[in-house]
């Protein structure tokens, strides 16, 4: 009688997993190691922080102002989230210098689960935006500006990076998957940072006039700004973090869903 000594085959889901956490670590690496795919996200919402909170500094007193320790305070979630959207473009240029580069190609003539390609490079957007979020949180308290809602609420504003990360890497990298060219989707940059600019990032809806006002109420960045700003200068409230937390979601289920058909599209050309 023999003993079989035949290894127990692994399933294809725990493969999938290895395979999509190796190219998570991959992407994370790749961007630690550029420093200028992520010092503009740093360095960039800091340098706008400071220079808004030294001209604006009096605007807190306005009536209509919301009631903040300090300009700093109030433009805290801003430059998170806008260092956040930054940082998370780079997940769709880096797939398109891949498939530049022909690795992308390398990468589907091998036995490498298809879905763990894509899912690798929001997960590597996913993380930086945790790490970025933690550092500005740190830097703001440092400077004055805390989060009153305490150690959950500043959990929370991690949390909404990290899906804002997610949402905003998907159009990346469906225009990524489109186009084939780092220079095309770099564009998205522009457009990017003009809907930052046009919603309540550095000022009240409240104390803005005319069509600008209404672009700015309407702009989805306003509806997720204002209630992670609530939690920095309130305090704790589920609604807020339910608000931040559903907007996001669905902008990342439109962006995720359009990168997943482009990404099938470029497979079955390729």
């Amino acid at each position: 009688m023999t003993a079989s000594t035949a290894a127990p085959t692994r399933s294809a889901v725990v493969v999938a997993l290895e395979q999509t956490w190796a190219l998570t670590v991959r992407s994370s690496m790749a961007t630690v190691r550029n420093p200028a795919n992520w010092m503009p996200g740093l360095i960039f919402p800091l340098v706008m922080a400071a220079v808004y909170a030294s001209q604006f500094a009096d605007a807190t007193q306005l009536p209509e102002f919301p009631k903040v320790d300090s300009f700093l305070q109030f433009v805290l979630p801003a430059a998170i989230l806008q260092g956040i959207a930054f940082n998370a473009a780079n997940a769709g240029s880096d797939m398109a210098i891949d498939i530049e580069t022909g690795f992308f190609d390398r990468l589907m003539s091998s036995p490498v689960a298809r879905q763990s390609v894509l899912i690798g490079r929001v997960g590597g957007a996913a993380f930086s935006a945790g790490v970025q979020a933690i550092v500005l949180m740190i830097v703001f308290l440092l400077f004055g500006a805390p989060v009153k809602s305490g150690i959950g609420g500043a959990i929370a504003i991690v949390i909404i990076s990290i899906l804002l990360a997610i949402a905003l890497s998907g159009f990346g990298l469906a225009v990524a998957m489109r186009t084939g060219s780092s220079e095309a989707t770099q564009s998205m940059f522009p457009l990017i940072f003009v809907m930052i600019f046009i919603s309540s990032a550095f000022f009240p809806t409240q104390l803005m006039r005319g069509w600008y006002r209404t672009v700015a109420e309407l702009n989805p960045f306003t509806k997720i700004i204002d209630p992670t700003r609530e939690l920095v200068i309130t305090g704790w409230s589920w609604s807020d973090l339910g608000q931040a937390v559903s907007i996001t979601l669905l902008v990342a289920f439109v962006s995720l869903s359009l990168a997943y058909r482009t990404y099938l599209g470029r497979l079955k050309n390729a």
